[in-house]
């Protein structure tokens, strides 16, 4: 009896991935209320970016919105996000529209300068 080769069945491609940043920056998590208000702010700190998203470490007791803006402080520019999900202190949300990359090179290059 010969060995018949089957031929590989196609498996599901997995989501794309994108290179994630260590960033460890300060961030602003504002709310959005009623006819898009942006009243409450709520202080963060940005671990790591991608230009898909970020995890985000705020307080436990901060109760998170579903949608907001993220404010990276020196940046004067706010991303609309959402919370995927949340662990104890920490959030992973997704930007609504994937980042400029030369937009995310500005902010990592802000934070290196930064910190020197």
């Amino acid at each position: 009896m010969a060995f018949q080769i089957q031929p590989d069945t196609e498996h599901p491609k997995p989501e794309q991935a994108y290179k994630e940043f260590s960033l460890d920056r300060p961030g602003n998590i504002i709310f959005v209320g009623h006819h898009l208000s942006t009243g409450t702010q709520v202080r963060c700190l940005i671990r790591t970016i991608t230009l898909a998203g970020a995890l985000l470490e705020v307080s436990p007791s901060v109760e998170m919105p579903q949608n907001f803006f993220l404010e990276i402080l020196g940046i004067h520019d706010e991303i609309g996000a959402t919370m995927v999900k949340r662990e104890d202190e920490f959030v992973t949300i997704s930007f609504n529209m994937l980042l400029n990359p030369e937009f995310l090179h500005h902010v990592l290059r802000l934070s290196f300068e930064t910190s020197l």
